[in-house]
């Protein structure tokens, strides 16, 4: 079985949907208690790196209450943490079979991947952002003749990244970080939930980031 891909591979997705904010309260304990259960938990990242499609639904049952929590804890928006937990498991999914035993304990692995993941999420709300208003700005900030030149050398890597963004993507940053517009305006503009514009948003900064880091 391929890897999942962002768009269609969440096994997760519509039960997140349908149980709404309180998904993550689906466990009563939420959290790991004994041996046992780092074994059980051990085995199904196991059976999840050969792609078993059950095992991953139960792992997510188990251990999404934890990592729901260290999302919502970094990123202190419920809506992002939601949506970041959902990308945390495709990333489990792609990468279980990184997973050694007796390296980590298999909660500290997965709760690893979401801290790492909710931290990427903050660095990407705002320095590329920062970025694009220098790049696109010239003319207001009055800048020296070398700034000019590097601002727009900055500018041209940042049309190279917009581009791969797609046109609808890549017009809806230029119009939230250049122009200000909200997510709701934004959102009206398209004809999409204002939800899914914060995602398109975030998603987008996410890949100019890797993209200029490059």
């Amino acid at each position: 079985m391929s890897d999942l891909s962002t768009a269609d591979s969440r096994p997760f997705a519509a039960k997140t949907t349908r149980q709404g904010a309180g998904l993550h309260m689906t466990m009563q304990t939420g959290r790991v208690r004994s041996m046992t259960d780092a074994e059980t938990i051990s085995d199904l990242i196991g059976r999840v790196a050969l792609k078993d499609r059950k095992a991953f639904s139960t792992l997510y049952q188990t251990t999404s209450p934890k990592l729901f929590a260290i999302c919502m804890r970094i990123l202190r928006d419920r809506n992002e943490a939601e949506e970041a937990l959902q990308e945390v498991y495709v990333k489990i999914w792609q990468r279980a079979d990184r997973f050694a035993t007796g390296s980590a304990t298999p909660i500290a692995w997965l709760a690893a991947i979401a801290r790492n993941h909710a931290i990427d999420v903050i660095r990407a709300r705002k320095p590329v952002g920062d970025t694009i208003d220098e790049a696109y700005d010239l003319a207001d900030s009055a800048p020296t003749p070398e700034m000019q030149v590097e601002l727009r050398a900055e500018g041209r890597r940042i049309d190279t990244c917009m581009e791969r963004l797609g046109e609808d993507r890549a017009t809806a940053v230029r119009r939230a970080y250049v122009e200000g517009l909200s997510y709701q305006e934004l959102a009206d503009l398209f004809s999409v939930p204002l939800n899914t514009m914060r995602t398109w948003l975030r998603r987008s900064l996410l890949k100019l980031r890797e993209c200029m880091e490059q």
